[in-house]
């Protein structure tokens, strides 16, 4: 099998969607006056000439307005253009001066303007919530919301592989009913998406030495340094049984980075080729215009051990780091520092050579321009990876994935609500429909695809993170994060188009109308497991997703969510008040449907006994949530 004339023909397929090689690119109006929370662009043009206009320039405006005065840095697009992107985070009058590292270039420096900002109306704001502002912790740190104060619950889709061909950007309109298929573009996932209420996407923005060539998924170079531990590309094989890794370019065919012509297969990382970025842009202005919040990562973590080996590592990944936040930071993004999803010792950095490298850009550059979330995709815990707060000052949001996926995720989870100060939490890699892997198996149970306990597993994951104290919101997952597309085999992870309509894609927007059914009530929850009586089902597994209950309350005793998986035994819930009355409300996590209230009372030590599961089985034989509201006297 010939693979470089099998992946040049894949490319093939991409242009035929694609009939011009050029790039478009998208300007902001460059009229004086704009709204709030509108990505505007001040482009620059370099007067004299560099030898790499990548690593030799920096450049920036210092922006005043409105109770705000920054530093945004700017970057290179090609040619001799530089590019700021700003928005207006209040309304009034806002001024900007340019300077750059080259003081003797006068098309870099000393360039100034003003701009004239408008709020949007309620009736615009309904239209793409993004209008409400960035996202941000709420006041007590332990949720997120818009910069006005509306509640922002993420609910997100795993595409990791999103920013790249295998999801192309057509640029052409989707149907509303659109039903995924072969063929599938972005535009189109993310309208099935949007109707099924999700606000964001998680995607790895470059995967720079990852190729379909003559070599296998996972190899080293002569000097033993690893280069990739890459998704395969099924049934492209390189010899009896090893394949070769998916081929990551845009649209076009452009990679990331030039390769080095000093260590093959391995990426230039002071080489950057904006062509691939630009491809990017277009995925990015479409998630805002949709009111997406994306979870933008730099990397995989596989990468980087040719990354540190070759280059300077602290000071070429913090350039690209702050490459991505200037040409993304005047987004409503979710922004991750590395996909750590696993730490070998062969085909990854340690964690701690990642916080060297990103408190070194923090150190640096500072934090994102307009206060979006600095976090990253982990193994197990990021508290357990990078430690908090002054350990990790670019830090800002904690999360857990990969492993364990199963009950042990909620200690983890009580832990990081239970750090001073407080920060919000998520669970980034839950249980995934449709793949088939050992760490996808909770109590070693792999169930068939897309069957009731395959979805159920998804379900269990999305309620119990949350109640554990995972506030923030929640990412669903599928065995298709790594988009296998048109014309490849699917081998041992899903079609894209058939994990999308997986039973358990519609679960996420039932969580929602669980969680913030009472306004944003919920984001003054704290965890309350311990008192739920029995919490585990005897004979219910750690390592498993059945039997256990789940609880959060306000410290007023006035509102309680409740979860309890499959096969839980009908409990005794204490420390509300004593001798009130309250209403119970259950609720189907499966069709998001309420059940009719209850009225229910404490006794004098505020201790509730439930009478029944709607099914009227104990335990229950399928999961159940619930929500308990005091009855206020008139």
């Amino acid at each position: 099998m010939n693979i470089k004339f099998l992946n040049l023909f894949s490319y093939c397929i991409v242009f035929l969607f694609f009939p011009s090689a050029d790039i478009v690119k998208a300007r902001a109006n460059n009229s004086s006056d704009i709204h709030t929370w509108e990505m505007h662009e001040i482009v620059l043009k370099a007067e004299k000439v560099y030898e790499n206009y990548y690593t030799d320039v920096t450049c920036w405006i210092d922006l005043e307005g409105p109770d705000s005065s920054k530093r945004i840095y700017g970057f290179w697009d090609g040619d001799n253009i530089y590019v700021i992107r700003i928005v207006a985070t209040k309304s009034g009058i806002w001024k900007w001066n340019s300077g750059s590292n080259q003081a003797d270039d006068n098309g870099l420096n000393n360039h100034n303007g003003e701009f004239n900002a408008h709020d949007w109306t309620n009736q615009e704001k309904d239209q793409n919530p993004n209008r409400h502002g960035f996202v941000r912790p709420t006041a007590n740190g332990h949720a997120l919301q818009y910069a006005d104060g509306t509640p922002f619950f993420l609910l997100g889709d795993t595409w990791l592989a999103g920013a790249t061909w295998r999801l192309p950007f057509r640029n052409a309109a989707t149907a509303n009913n659109y039903v995924p298929g072969p063929g599938i573009g972005f535009e189109d996932a993310i309208i099935y998406r949007k109707n099924q209420g999700y606000n964001s996407v998680s995607m790895i923005a470059s995967f720079p030495n990852w190729e379909s060539d003559m070599n296998a998924s996972t190899y080293a170079d002569s000097n033993g340094i690893y280069l990739r531990n890459a998704w395969e590309k099924f049934d492209y094989l390189v010899d009896e049984d090893k394949m070769t890794s998916k081929d990551m370019r845009d649209e076009y065919g452009n990679k990331p980075f030039k390769m080095s012509g000093n260590h093959k297969g391995v990426a230039d990382f002071n080489q950057i080729i904006p062509e691939y970025f630009q491809s990017l842009d277009k995925k990015m202005q479409y998630l805002s215009d949709n009111g997406f919040v994306p979870l933008i990562e730099t990397v995989r973590r596989d990468n980087c051990p040719s990354w540190k080996a070759y280059f300077d590592f602290n000071e070429s990944y913090a350039r690209y780091v702050q490459y991505l936040i200037s040409r993304y930071g005047a987004y409503n993004i979710i922004f991750s520092g590395i996909h750590l999803d696993w730490i070998p010792k062969e085909y990854s950095l340690t964690a701690d050579e990642f916080n060297e490298a990103l408190t070194y850009h923090f150190n640096k550059y500072g934090p994102l321009p307009f206060g979006q979330i600095h976090t990253t995709l982990i193994n197990n815990s990021t508290f357990r990876q990078f430690g908090h707060y002054k350990d990790c000052p670019w830090l800002t949001m904690h999360s857990v994935g990969n492993k364990p996926r199963d009950h042990r995720v909620s200690g983890a989870l009580d832990t990081l609500f239970n750090l001073e100060p407080p920060y919000p939490a998520i669970n980034f890699e839950p249980y995934y429909t449709g793949w088939d892997h050992m760490i996808n198996m909770p109590g070693g149970e792999r169930p068939p695809i897309n069957s009731l306990r395959d979805n159920y597993f998804s379900r269990a994951q999305m309620y119990g993170s949350v109640l554990s104290g995972a506030l923030s919101g929640h990412v669903h997952g599928t065995g298709a994060y790594d988009i296998t597309t048109t014309g490849e085999p699917a081998g041992m992870r899903p079609h894209f188009w058939d994990a999308l309509k997986y039973e358990s894609g519609q679960y996420l927007q039932h969580l929602k109308t669980f969680v913030l059914s009472e306004g944003n009530k919920y984001q003054n929850l704290h965890p309350a497991t311990k008192d739920i009586s029995l919490q585990k089902a005897p004979g219910s597994p750690e390592n498993g997703l059945d039997g256990w209950s789940y609880m959060m309350r306000t410290p007023e005793k006035d509102f309680a969510l409740l979860y309890f998986e499959n096969q839980s035994v009908l409990p005794e819930l204490t420390g509300f008040k004593s001798n009130t009355s309250y209403s119970l409300y259950w609720f189907n996590p499966v069709d998001g449907v309420w059940k009719n209230p209850v009225s229910i009372k404490t006794d004098k030590k505020g201790n509730l006994i439930l009478q029944d599961f709607p099914d009227k089985q104990n335990p229950s034989i399928i999961d159940w949530a619930a929500k308990i509201i005091e009855i206020q006297k008139n």
